[in-house]
């Protein structure tokens, strides 16, 4: 049961991203181009984003556990490391030059269109190698 409510939960996030037009990356990179073709459209998208997320943690969280675990996994760390830092600041130029971020791109997996398979290509590359350079800096410490 798990597996169907995660599927669906992802089909939902999915056509979300689609008909906002989030998959469209030209949409994204105008919404950093304050100089030029401005949309403030991902605005809106992302404050919807929140409001519901800000709503439905108040619901989950006033649970006493989640429906398939026993307890909730709640991060604990709250420190603004440098790895953390950087780690944004990368993630944030990369979906300013690529028009995509890992949300957004699964579902734009769907158009065929190359430069999606290429962008999720780098993604996957750069998971293994954040996670090699986190081993070698976590031996180094």
């Amino acid at each position: 049961m798990r597996l169907v409510f995660g599927y669906l939960i992802g089909l939902i996030f999915g056509v979300g991203i689609a008909l906002s037009g989030m998959a469209n990356p030209a949409k994204v990179i105008n919404f950093f181009d304050f100089a030029g073709t401005w949309d403030p459209s991902l605005v809106f998208v992302m404050g919807g984003a929140v409001i519901t997320t800000f709503i439905g943690y108040r619901l989950v969280l006033a649970r006493p556990a989640p429906v398939f675990e026993t307890s909730f996994q709640l991060p604990t760390n709250r420190k603004l490391d440098p790895r953390l830092l950087l780690g944004s600041g990368i993630f944030g130029i990369g979906w300013g030059i690529a028009g995509f971020c890992p949300g957004g791109a699964l579902p734009a997996l769907g158009t065929g269109q190359i430069s999606v398979f290429i962008f999720v290509a780098a993604l996957i590359c750069g998971i293994f190698a954040a996670k090699w350079l986190n081993v070698k800096l976590t031996r180094a410490a």
